[in-house]
């Protein structure tokens, strides 16, 4: 397996975004919230009426659900394989959710706007994973369609 080493400071090229939210089914959404206000909620929400199979992983609501979804305490309590791990913490936690999204096998980690841990990337990315950090999946999902129509360079 080749480790691809993204530059996390530049844009993504749009066909390995585009291949990740292709490819990625189930999604756990480490710091997901119950709180409708929070970002992580909508993102959720979105995310789960396009399709994707989310996983709520939030240890103070584990045992809970968010929109019908049951939340669980740590990615090793998902019992089914995980393509993506969604990160909505501090840029601080994302090292150990780096390690665990390793530890489970999972083919992507992807962390939320204002994530950034360049050494985590490096890590995941080392140990095979795709890596994106500092932007949103709902975003990014939805800007094929809305950036052309605004004419707007993001």
């Amino acid at each position: 397996m080749t480790a691809i080493h993204m530059d996390h400071d530049a844009d993504y090229p749009a066909d390995y975004l585009a291949d990740i939210l292709r490819s990625v089914k189930t999604i756990a959404m480490v710091g997901a919230s119950s709180d409708p206000t929070k970002f992580s909620y909508g993102v959720l929400r979105v995310l789960s009426e396009t399709g994707y199979d989310m996983i709520p992983v939030n240890p103070r609501e584990a045992g809970t659900e968010i929109r019908g979804l049951p939340v669980v305490a740590s990615l090793e309590e998902i019992e089914r394989p995980i393509d993506m791990v969604e990160v909505f913490r501090a840029s601080s936690a994302l090292m150990g959710i780096a390690h665990e999204a390793i530890g489970v096998g999972a083919m992507v980690l992807w962390s939320q706007i204002g994530v950034v841990d360049k050494e985590a990337a490096r890590l995941a990315e080392d140990a095979g994973l795709k890596v994106v950090m500092n932007r949103c999946p709902k975003i990014e999902l939805f800007r094929p369609f809305w950036k052309p129509r605004l004419g707007l360079k993001i």
